[in-house]
């Protein structure tokens, strides 16, 4: 039980790799974490999202809308799944604002001691606040290698690259890389 009372925050939108998150469902759990699944809820009490793969439903009821930096700070990671979740959860009703969940993400990464775990297209809820990854060694999906050179990252050629609290992933398909560094560096915190 490596991660026993580490309480592990996860993203999730429609067309979510179901892979992936099943993946983290099963594994993170088996580790001992206390998982959350946050979403945007928009006033609803609970969404049913629909997986990309299969259209296997998912139900998420915790919304990270809203959420004090008290409870924020007991997170020890907060992870942006792969897939198209990044891309949904960026929607904003204001394009001069920042998306609520690119916001939640800046209020992560001003905080040290939460680990942001970053796999694959996960990387594109970046895209409204480029100074988080700006200058920082990342890895991605392939078919955004041009966006995070854009960002001002340092693209690595890795499945996974490590930068201090930042941990990227390269696909979903290296979720299992991606997760096992998450255990080990939380495990070792």
């Amino acid at each position: 039980m490596k991660l026993k009372d580490k309480k592990i925050g996860i993203l999730i939108e429609s067309d979510f790799y179901e892979h992936e998150i099943w993946y983290y469902h099963y594994r993170f759990l088996e580790e001992g974490a206390d998982l959350h699944f946050m979403t945007r809820l928009w006033g609803q009490p609970s969404i049913t999202f629909k997986g990309h793969e299969y259209h296997a439903p998912f139900d998420c009821n915790e919304s990270f809308e809203g959420m004090d930096d008290e409870t924020l700070a007991s997170f020890a990671a907060i992870i942006v799944p792969s897939a198209m979740v990044s891309d949904r959860l960026r929607y904003t009703d204001d394009v001069t604002k920042l998306p609520p969940a690119t916001k939640f993400l800046k209020r992560a990464f001003a905080n040290p001691n939460i680990l942001k775990g970053i796999i694959c297209h996960g990387m594109w809820l970046v895209a409204p606040a480029t100074e988080l990854v700006k200058g920082r060694p990342i890895t991605c999906h392939n078919n955004l290698h041009g966006d995070v050179l854009a960002y001002g990252a340092l693209y690595q050629d890795q499945d996974v690259v490590v930068d201090g609290d930042l941990v990227t992933g390269r696909t979903g398909g290296h979720a299992h890389l991606f997760a096992a560094k998450i255990i080990e560096i939380l495990a070792e915190a």
